[in-house]
């Protein structure tokens, strides 16, 4: 590795480790015993949504806001950002007592929203994307003399986010590879210079949304095409940063694509596994690691779950199409007479196989059957797919006409 071309240098790294000490947690980074169990591999995990803001963007954001001028203290700032970059600026910016605007695209979240305007921040809402807040906060920037922090096409904040590298080769000294989320490519920019410059040997790799590929595409030489509606908006950028992508192409030795379906499941898989929130980007290192676990297998790997900031709402459907997905939620379509007693019998053979019902619609207008008979759907909570099937075998010996419904949720998972 040549540092002298790079825009930032280990030492870069080393002087924002500094600078932040006692400014931002120092996350924990624990083996997860049962993933590892689970997929063949040594797991490591940087929890970095444990930050006061759950998101690593604190690191890059101290970082520079540190390095202002007094009188750029006095004017302020702007950043635009649709969520974790924006907190992390709000935040520190009250911390140091310097006046924050943030730019947001109108379709934010809500709690993203409100969380930004509780740690003091200005917020402006403009665009229906990344790109379009970006060119409002470099137009206020202009007006009103505010110093523009970039969400990571920026020295100081590359440097700061490589500062999670550093802590996780001393709390793991035998990580071989990290596995690391992509959106503009500083967090992964900053992990590879320092963790590159610290130990040439280790291998980088990063993970972008399957909808998002546009650090892939540009590696490929292939025309960028990005968009639709992802789970792992922290990374759902249209291009890399100027700076950040020949860091790429030099020091990250791929650059893997994750479906929506994958990333919901490892979302999932860490709240059920390891009791955490991770929002989709931060679970999109988990998701690339599921769907090639032959490429990891016997290898010491690190994680960064880079954010916890995920809506409650989106996290509850998740939750439910994961249950689904695993069998642990199902609907059954049950052929009956249409005639008192019916219903209860049903119930009483789910109860005894030991399903629980949740919910029950009848289809008369809609059934194929004869008028004295209803399709009847079941929605039952089970214990694995195992015991859905249990319950499916104990109706149709019951001499009921039993079929699964099926749903597009249980579809395009590759965790087991």
């Amino acid at each position: 590795m040549t540092e002298e071309r790079l825009p930032v240098t280990l030492a870069d790294v080393e002087a924002a480790a500094l600078r932040l000490e006692g400014q931002i947690l120092r996350t924990p980074c624990l083996l997860s015993r049962t993933l590892s169990d689970i997929y063949g591999a040594e797991i490591w995990l940087k929890f970095e949504n444990l930050q006061y803001t759950a998101s690593f963007k604190e690191r890059g954001a101290y970082n520079r806001l540190a390095a202002l001028s007094g009188e750029e203290r006095r004017r302020g700032v702007v950043a635009a950002s649709a969520g974790n970059h924006a907190q992390g600026v709000a935040y520190h910016a009250r911390r140091l007592g310097i006046p924050a605007t943030i730019v947001m695209p109108l379709e934010t979240a809500f709690v993203k929203i409100e969380n930004t305007e509780k740690l003091g921040a200005r917020v402006v809402l403009h665009g229906h994307s990344v790109e379009e807040a970006t060119a409002h906060a470099l137009a206020l920037a202009g007006r009103e003399g505010l110093t523009f922090v970039h969400p990571y096409d920026d020295p100081l904040i590359i440097a700061g986010q490589g500062t999670v590298a550093l802590e996780m080769l001393e709390q793991a000294p035998g990580l071989e590879l990290l596995i690391v989320p992509v959106g503009g490519g500083g967090l992964i920019s900053g992990i590879a210079v320092a963790a590159r410059g610290r130990r040439p040997e280790i291998e980088i790799i990063g993970v972008e949304a399957a909808l998002f590929p546009s650090v892939r595409c540009l590696l490929e030489g292939r025309e960028v095409t990005v968009g639709g509606p992802t789970i792992a908006e922290g990374i759902a950028v249209a291009r890399p940063g100027s700076l950040t992508l020949p860091m790429i192409r030099q020091l990250v030795g791929d650059v893997l694509l994750v479906e929506e379906a994958a990333i919901e499941a490892a979302v999932l898989q860490l709240l059920e596994i390891e009791k955490t929130v991770v929002e989709g980007a931060g679970a999109s290192g988990l998701a690339a690691l599921a769907g090639a676990p032959a490429r990891f297998r016997g290898r010491t790997v690190g994680l960064v779950l880079s954010g916890g900031n995920i809506d409650s709402r989106l996290l509850s459907g998740v939750i439910l199409r994961g249950l689904v997905r695993t069998d642990r939620l199902v609907r059954l379509r049950v052929g009956l007479p249409d005639s008192p007693g019916s219903l209860a019998r049903v119930a009483g053979i789910v109860a005894e196989a030991g399903g629980n019902i949740v919910d029950v619609v009848h289809q008369r207008a809609f059934s194929r059957l004869s008028v004295k008979q209803a399709d009847v759907d079941f929605t039952i909570e089970t214990r694995n797919a195992a015991h859905a099937r249990e319950i499916e075998r104990a109706l149709a010996a019951a001499g009921l006409s039993v079929c699964r419904l099926e749903s597009s949720a249980r579809h395009g998972s590759s965790l087991t």
